[in-house]
This record gives structure tokens, sequence and C-alpha cells, in this order.
């Protein structure tokens, strides 16, 4: 019976809050998160004498939202401006959902009044259509005026409002050409290319793996990369690795030599008391103990070293005039090393982890053009780093 009671008052307050909460919105003008609250309240036992609250304030609430709204659309009727066309169509779109919400609900009983709600619905799908086409037509002639513009910024706009008429009306006249050609226009095309002011051949294969930016997942929605120029592209900016310094050290082999001694078990030996004599249990057997012996070895360490920088520069050029727009500069270091080594002595005076370098051997260095080429991935990193940090256009 408590838990009953309980529940019971838990749901009472639950439910005096919402109503709270919905009358606030009312009050607000916030007609259709009233709406929506309300018609949550209503689900389930929408006749139940607890949710008549919610019936009063949802016809309040629609009767404001509704005479609002036809007063917002008499008004920009009567202004006769182009850019009201679309409030006037989501307008009627909204006056046509708010209804379809209410309607699954309905009728709604006002208890103690003895009567239904009263909701005027209205028929409002002459006016949807008329309003749609009023406004595709619009945006239709209006985004082909756009695309005749040169700023590429002013054609991103209507490429975002050809999308929005496909939305609303599919299949209106060319629009899927349309949008196609404003995409085109209004994409910033970039062409990337290296330049070489050292006095090394840079490797080609360094070359490609920078200009690949296939892998570098850096195309947005307007902005494309190309390695290589593509007939028809009027291209708007560049972007240029310039190699500015390479430099190589000398191949090096270091040697380190050094000493280490350790204490460790070589078998078993008779335990001796003070006079030499083996030390025996109480049935006679010697006692034996771990014979421990100093081992030394003397380690050979060699170091094979061998580094590679490469400087540069990353300059970003508008093409349509032909200036400098800024400059980034860029570094990789690769160092190859190889350690292995040799002894003389006892190898248990040493750790075991030290162990596999006595089966390492000396390699061949690498070459001056590997070397370079070593220097790609962080390169290409550092790349990419810059040019997701400054975009073309700020």
């Amino acid at each position: 019976m408590k838990k009953t009671t309980f529940l019971l008052a838990f749901f009472l307050i639950i439910s005096a809050c919402g109503v709270k909460q919905t009358r606030n919105l009312v009050s607000e003008g916030d007609y259709d998160s009233a709406i929506d609250k309300a018609v949550d309240g209503l689900r389930g036992n929408k006749n139940a004498k607890g949710r008549q609250d919610y019936v009063y304030l949802l016809e309040e609430a629609f009767a404001k939202a509704k005479e609002r709204d036809l007063r917002n659309i008499n008004s920009w009727f009567k202004d006769a401006n182009p850019q009201n066309l679309e409030k006037i169509y989501t307008t009627y779109v909204q006056l046509n959902s708010r209804q379809e919400k209410i309607r699954p609900l309905l009728p709604l009983k006002l208890l103690k009044e003895g009567r239904d709600a009263i909701f005027p619905f209205d028929d409002y799908t002459d006016q949807i259509v008329s309003s749609k086409n009023a406004l595709s037509k619009y945006l239709y002639d209006n985004s082909k005026a756009l695309l005749a513009n040169k700023d590429k910024m002013v054609i991103r706009r209507a490429y975002d409002d050809l999308v929005y008429l496909e939305s609303i009306n599919p299949g209106f006249k060319d629009v899927a050409k349309l949008t196609d050609e404003a995409k085109f226009k209004g994409t910033d095309f970039v062409n990337v290319y290296t330049k070489n002011e050292t006095n090394m051949v840079i490797p080609a294969r360094l070359q490609d793996d920078l200009l690949d930016f296939s892998t570098y997942g850096l195309n947005d929605k307007w902005t494309v990369y190309h390695s290589n120029r593509q007939k028809g592209i009027d291209y708007d900016y560049g972007l240029i690795v310039n190699f500015r310094q390479i430099n190589i050290s000398p191949e090096q082999v270091k040697e380190k030599q050094f000493d280490k001694e350790k204490l460790v078990k070589v078998g078993l030996k008779n335990l001796l008391d003070a006079n030499g004599h083996a030390v025996r249990d109480s049935l006679g057997h010697p006692i034996k103990v771990d014979d421990m012996r100093t081992v030394r070895i003397s380690i050979y360490e060699f170091s094979q070293i061998k580094s590679c920088q490469v400087t540069a520069k990353v300059d970003y050029i508008n093409f349509k005039n032909n200036q400098l727009i800024e400059t980034f500069p860029i570094a990789s270091e690769f160092v190859f090393t190889n350690m292995y080594s040799k002894y003389k002595g006892d190898k248990r005076a040493c750790e075991d982890t030290y162990y596999p370098n006595f089966n390492k051997k000396p390699v061949p260095f690498p070459s001056n053009e590997q070397m370079v080429s070593d220097t790609g991935n962080d390169l290409k990193a550092k790349l990419k780093d810059i040019i997701v940090r400054n975009k073309f256009r700020r």
C-alpha cells in the first residue's frame, strides 16, 4: 500500500512539473514546444482527470500558434519580397505538420465543460503546393543568375539553394545539372608540386609519395588538390614544396669497449670446515653447496650511424594574382642506426637481455637516395598538419 501511494505521489509531482513547463512555454510564446510537451503528456490515458491541464494548454497553444502563423503569412504576402517565399512555404508546412501531430489524439475531452477541445483544422494542400512552386521558381531563377557571378562564395550560395530546391521539389527542371555546375564553379582547385633548390637529386619515390594527395584525406566540400594538372580546370591556388637543403652525414662506425664481471654458479662442491675437511650430514654424506666463480667478459660494441636532414618550405600561391599568400618552414630528419657486439671471455658475465647483440652483424649502409626517401613519412605528416591548420580561405 505504501509503495502504491509513493508511486502515485511521484507521478503527480512529475505531471505537475510537466504542466508547469508547458504553461511557461505558452507564456513565452514558444507555442510549438508547448504543443510538443502537451502531446507527450497526453500519450497513454489522454482522458484521465490528471491530464486535463494538458488539454487546455494544447487548445490554447494551437490557437495562438495558428493565429500567429497566418498573421505572419499575410504580412509577408503584403510585403511582396521574394526573400519571404521560403518563410511562407515553411510556415504552411508547419501549420499542416502541427495539425497532423495533434490529429491522432482527437477527440480530446474537457470534462468540466462537457465538450471536446476545439482544434479548427484547415486543408493547406493548395497553399503548400502554390508556395512551393513559387519558391522553387524563385530559387531556380536566382541560382541561375548567381552562377554567372565570378565570385566563388556567391556560387556556393547558389549551390546551397539548388540543393535545398532539390530537397523540397525533387526533379525540378534541370536542377541536378545546375547543382553539378555550381559545385564545379564553386570549388577551389589547388595545384600541388615540388621544387628542388638543393644541389642533390630528389628521389622520385619521395616526390611521388609527397604528392600522392589521395592518401592525405584532405579534399573537402570546396577544396580539391591535384598533383597533376587536369585539362579544363582553371587552378585557383598553388601549394609548392620547395626543397631547400639536404644534409647527409658521413657513414660512421663507432666502437666502444667495456668489461664486466659477475659471480655465477658453476656447479656444486663439498662444504668444508675450518680445517679443510668435508662437512657431513647425520648419515655421513658430504654436504654440497653452490660452487660460485667470478667470470669476466670484454665487450666490443659497434654502432653504425648515418643521418639525413631535409629542410624545405611550403609556399601558398594565389594564382589569380600570382601573389605569395604565406610560407611555412618544414624539416625532417632520419637516422639510420645498427648496433652489434663481439666479446671475449664468458658471456654469462653480462645480462641476458644483452645477448641478442652478439647475434647481430654489420649491414650495408643505406644509399644517400634511400636516406632522403626515408624522411618521406615524417615530411608527409608535417605537410598534412600544415595544410589542415592553414586553409587557403580563412
